[in-house]
């Protein structure tokens, strides 16, 4: 069994949404790591140029592409500007926008924000891409999703939902594409400690490590790299027998 083919990445050109930190981050320069090109996303010029760094530092290569995915039609733009970089093979749908809020609170700008980053953009961007894989007989599209798609916290009422409807639209077009080698899936973490946490963590760092030991069954939160390995997987030819499932990295819930 070679495992660099079941799970190498060379050859492959990778889009990641939201990868200038945090999870996104880890996840490109794990594909980057795994022989792939990655595209790099981020909303600001040079949002991304501190993990474009460390990723050539590395051995890799990189490019990087600016845009506001809340804006109409930004996620197909996005997804044309890095073909015309390189045919995206894999996609990772990262970027999201989360505004805590129970639904008496939730006001309808917030709320159509959300709905914009995180299912607006993903319709967009999966109408643009599947076709152009299909026609290329592979590809992998990665949707980070959240416990909270399964398990909906009410403080939280909008980017659950939205987390839902964006698994449910993975699993729909895992349907009509399976057929053409191209493989969509979600990864679901649950509490990880990354720059949205922060305030809370610096805030209060006795309450948020009794909130994380209370949370899931490790007792503690994840990190972004603990997400790359499940990443790699989705992203490869490891997982050739698998679309329109859900991975949850969740400490045990």
């Amino acid at each position: 069994m070679n495992l660099e083919i079941l799970f190498g990445l060379k050859g492959r050109t990778a889009l990641v949404t939201g990868s200038s930190r945090g999870i996104g981050a880890a996840i490109a320069e794990g594909l980057s790591a795994a022989g792939a090109h990655v595209i790099l996303h981020g909303t600001k010029a040079g949002g991304a140029a501190v993990v474009h760094q460390r990723i050539v530092e590395n051995g890799g290569t990189a490019q990087e592409l600016v845009s506001d995915l809340s804006a109409p039609g930004a996620g197909r733009d996005l997804i044309e500007h890095a073909e015309d970089i390189a045919p995206v093979d894999i996609l990772v749908i990262n970027a999201s926008a989360q505004i805590n809020a129970t639904l008496p609170d939730l006001k309808p700008g917030d709320f159509a924000f959300q709905v914009a980053v995180n299912f607006g953009s993903t319709v967009d961007m999966l109408q643009t891409a599947l076709p152009l894989m299909a026609a290329r007989k592979w590809g992998r599209v990665v949707s980070i999703g959240s416990i909270n798609q399964l398990r909906p916290k009410g403080v939280v009422t909008a980017y659950a939902a939205t987390k839902a409807a964006q698994h449910n639209l993975i699993q729909s077009q895992a349907r009509d594409y399976a057929m053409d080698n191209v493989l969509l899936n979600t990864l679901a973490p649950g509490l990880i400690d990354t720059d949205r946490n922060a305030h809370r963590r610096d805030e209060d760092p006795e309450g948020w490590a009794e909130y994380a030991r209370t949370l899931n069954w490790m007792g503690r939160a994840g990190r972004s790299e603990e997400m790359v390995g499940a990443a790699i997987f989705l992203s490869s030819q490891a997982c050739s027998f698998m679309t329109g499932e859900a991975v949850f990295l969740t400490g045990g819930y």
